[in-house]
């Protein structure tokens, strides 16, 4: 039909208006109207419908259809579709104990409430002796591969709590769940764990690599749970991704891993065994073998350090006490400006002089308290050459003290290695002498 002009249309056609309308006009110009149980949403000549599934009209001329007690439309629903309500709750649920994990599995609800796109949340309580003692699960517990939105009719729960009281809600929901204030439908199980297998392994150190080998150790788990059967090591080359691995076990924490190839990249992972079963796998750990024959081991490498690091200090406190015994004798030196230095010639030790005060008040001859004091020398070549303080009454002493020098000559200075005018040794020899005048 054609409008008169805009926003208006022809009187004789009256099925141009392009609003809902609960009459529609048939061929032969007569009117019909939806009467209850039908209804006409869209405008034009269409006739009307009847009401979808679990919806009604109580009167005439109805454009939509209410939707019966208990029963709803999401918001994205047409007025065509039936309306719907929330599923049952799931049914024969099954539980499978692991130590500290689970496995729950259920049937679909017998009733989806007429709807296609339900889902499952899975709710974890941990309870005590009675079932009102109940709180909400807490701490590492996870669910896999989720808790809630699943669309399948398994989860795994893992990190459970050993020897402890679990219930599992499974709660079916759809489209129009959250539009219903009914109580909430699920199916529940309760559970109690076992004993928890142990913790992974988290510390692997390298020993010890070679061309065709590596020797590792580890710590034992954080959490063993228990007494450590053996350990499981797994371990392939990197580049095989796991195609191709080998499995070995141990008693202790240490293995060596033997027919590798040179040069090559490996991956590993370690397990412990309990009564209780294996432990959850280690991280993926790399480790390389040596390109040559070339080993090198961490214990040798340690003692290599040390050596170095005692050798660098040894060094070092040589230079220190060098540069502090220079010092010293060089301070020393100072005060003795008259002496000489020792020195070598023609491959002789040359001894300087050296001076040695004695009292001979306690001799009656001097030569005999040099040979006292120099019994290698024989006294038949000790002879007094002069006499200090002798030369007048009172010169250079206050206190009447007289002062003798004796030089020694010997008269083997070859057999001594001593060449010829050399002055072999020099003494004062301090004598008392009451009042020399």
């Amino acid at each position: 039909c054609l409008p008169a002009k805009p926003g208006t249309f022809t009187k004789d056609n009256e099925s141009c208006d392009i609003r809902p309308h609960p009459v529609t006009f048939l061929a032969g110009g007569e009117k019909e109207v939806c009467r209850p149980g039908f209804y006409k949403s869209t405008p034009g000549n269409a006739r009307c419908s009847k009401c979808p599934p679990h919806s009604y009209t109580h009167h005439d001329g109805a454009v939509h259809c209410s939707c019966e007690k208990d029963f709803f439309r999401a918001a994205g629903d047409s007025q065509s579709m039936a309306c719907t309500r929330p599923p049952s709750p799931p049914g024969n649920v099954i539980s499978v104990i692991n130590e500290t994990s689970v496995i729950l599995e259920w049937s679909w609800p017998a009733d989806t409430g007429g709807r296609k796109d339900v889902t499952f949340n899975v709710v974890c309580k941990r309870c005590g002796p009675g079932q009102l003692q109940c709180e909400p699960c807490r701490g590492a517990v996870r669910f896999l591969p989720r808790a809630t939105g699943l669309r399948n009719t398994t989860v795994t729960v893992t990190d459970l709590l050993a020897h402890t009281n679990y219930t599992f809600e499974i709660e079916a929901l759809n489209g129009v769940s959250t539009l219903a204030r009914a109580q909430r439908q699920f199916a529940a199980v309760t559970i109690t764990t076992n004993q928890a297998a142990p913790s992974p392994v988290t510390v692997i150190r390298k020993d010890r690599t070679s061309r065709n080998s590596i020797s590792l150790s580890w710590l034992e788990p954080e959490r063993p749970n228990g007494i450590i059967l053996d350990y499981e090591v797994k371990y392939y080359e990197k580049q095989e991704q796991e195609t191709s691995y080998t499995i070995l076990r141990s008693k202790g924490t240490n293995v060596t891993l033997s027919g590798l190839k040179p040069d090559t990249s490996y991956l590993l992972q370690i397990r412990a065994r309990t009564a209780a079963g294996y432990g959850a796998p280690s991280r993926k750990f790399e480790f390389e073998t040596s390109p040559d024959s070339f080993s090198i081991s961490s214990e040798n490498s340690q003692v290599v350090l040390i050596a170095i690091s005692s050798a660098v200090a040894i060094i070092v406190l040589t230079v220190v006490l060098y540069i502090l015994i220079s010092r010293l004798c060089g301070y020393s030196k100072s005060k003795h400006p008259d002496e000489k230095r020792l020195h070598f010639g023609n491959g002789h030790l040359r001894l300087p002089g050296i001076r040695t005060y004695v009292d001979p008040h306690t001799y009656e001859d001097p030569s005999q308290a040099v040979h006292e004091f120099a019994k290698e020398l024989d006294a038949s070549g000790i002879t007094i050459d002069k006499v200090v303080g002798a030369e007048g009454p009172g010169q250079g002493w206050d206190k009447g003290r007289a002062e003798h020098m004796c030089v020694m000559e010997s008269s083997s200075r070859e057999s001594r290695g001593l060449g010829m005018g050399d002055e072999v040794m020099g003494w004062h020899v301090a004598a008392t002498a009451a009042d020399v005048h």
